[in-house]
């Protein structure tokens, strides 16, 4: 695959190819309705050409190879290497532990990843022996260092046990308050957030007199994060913070609802999505735009900052975060205010787009209408926030001082 295919997403090819054929009749040729969508993705014409012939054959009406078969050949000689891989390992493996145990101890199975790990990489052994990869690489560490435990680990070590048994002899009834108290008069010096975070830890506490009084219940299906933004949208750089919300336009055929994806640092647009339904997966298609186009990673320490709607507080938008390294942050119910640098984008985008130019006649008008939006709100249009300057230039500006500082220095 090549660099520039490389840079999008596969919903944004999918996207560009069903609008150059939708609007196709809007303009002179096909070229020129490429042309002008190309553009406005900011890929090559020959590009998105490529993309629309391969739509093509892949729906049968060119010639060719489909899509699906090529992968899935690709993906019958990754098993095959994958299986003769693994194979090789095995037999190595029952050479090694020749004492026909059902599992070797795991330092045993360390030496032998030690071992043939340059010739097979610690990952593909880990799939084959029983063994998991942080298991390897923990043990590692403890061989070079026995005193690698941070303080706080080594006294947590210590004091879960005095709290254990101050509970176990008071009957199980002392809660953080009292088991604190009663350390403290042993002579244990802790502090009672600690101490009530190791007995919620360890799962005990005191016993509550009468009902228990919950003010909530909360979904566990659906846990939600806490508020790591606290109204503050101003950061020092790009991929610190990223805003989502999402709108709706009504249309003559149903309403088409928006998400968007905003870097606070310029308030640039990183993703955007148009559907027919607000389900989960449109907001996370906009993620994944978003995530294809700035690749973070947990070294960032980028964090994801939303409301606390269903759609951005479901499992899959939650472990689609996590995978890509991102910290999730909700703001409180019914508050604007904590969302408000998205809110602010959504009102633009209906003041200068919607309200301007509708009537909306359908989906497809928005969606276009859209693009057409997002590629000159990024690139050219001024914001007085981030001194009168396109969000691109923004982008750009702050890339450039860096790659000085760094030569200066």
């Amino acid at each position: 695959m090549s660099k520039t295919t490389n840079k999008f997403s596969p919903e944004v090819r999918e996207r560009a190819v069903r609008m150059v054929l939708d609007n196709e009749g809007q303009h002179g040729s096909r070229w020129q309705a490429i042309t002008s969508i190309a553009a406005k993705i900011g890929c090559s014409a020959n590009t998105l050409n490529d993309w629309v012939k391969k739509a093509e054959i892949d729906s049968g009406k060119r010639s060719g190879v489909p899509s699906e078969m090529a992968e899935r050949m690709k993906a019958l000689e990754r098993e095959n290497r994958e299986l003769r891989q693994a194979n090789e390992i095995l037999r190595k493996a029952s050479a090694y532990f020749c004492d026909g145990e059902a599992r070797p101890p795991v330092e045993v199975m360390v030496d032998f990843i030690e071992a043939h790990r340059d010739a097979h990489g610690v990952e593909p052994i880990c799939r084959v022996l029983p063994i998991a990869p942080s298991t390897y690489y923990d043990h590692l560490a403890k061989r070079a260092n026995p005193a690698r435990l941070s303080d706080r680990a080594r006294r947590d070590a210590a004091l879960r046990p005095e709290i254990e048994r101050v509970w176990e002899e008071n009957y199980k009834v002392y809660g953080v308050r009292k088991v604190w108290r009663q350390l403290f008069r042993e002579g244990f010096v802790a502090a009672r957030c600690t101490v009530a975070r190791l007995m919620r830890d360890m799962d005990i506490q005191g016993i509550i007199r009468g009902k228990p009084h919950r003010t909530t219940i909360p979904d566990k299906k659906a846990p939600c994060p806490l508020d790591k933004v606290n109204r503050e949208f101003r950061v020092p750089a790009p991929n610190m913070l990223w805003v989502s919300d999402f709108t709706y336009v009504a249309t003559w055929k149903g309403f088409v609802y928006v998400a968007f994806v905003i870097d606070a640092y310029a308030r640039k647009i990183v993703g955007w999505r148009a559907s027919t339904s607000a389900q989960t997966g449109f907001v996370l298609d906009a993620l994944e735009q978003a995530v294809h186009d700035r690749r973070p990673t947990k070294a960032m320490g980028l964090v994801h900052h939303s409301d606390r709607g269903s759609q951005y507080l479901s499992i899959r938008y939650t472990e689609r975060l996590g995978e890509a390294g991102i910290e999730p942050s909700v703001g409180s119910v019914g508050d604007s205010y904590d969302n408000a640098l998205a809110e602010t984008i959504n009102g633009l985008y209906k003041a200068e787009v919607i309200h301007r130019r509708g009537p909306w006649r359908s989906f497809e008008a928005v969606e276009y209408a859209t693009l057409e939006w997002v590629d000159w709100f990024n690139n050219r249009r001024l914001l007085e926030p981030i001194g009168n300057i396109p969000p691109a230039e923004a982008e750009a500006n702050f890339y450039a001082a860096l790659e000085t500082e760094e030569m200066a220095a």
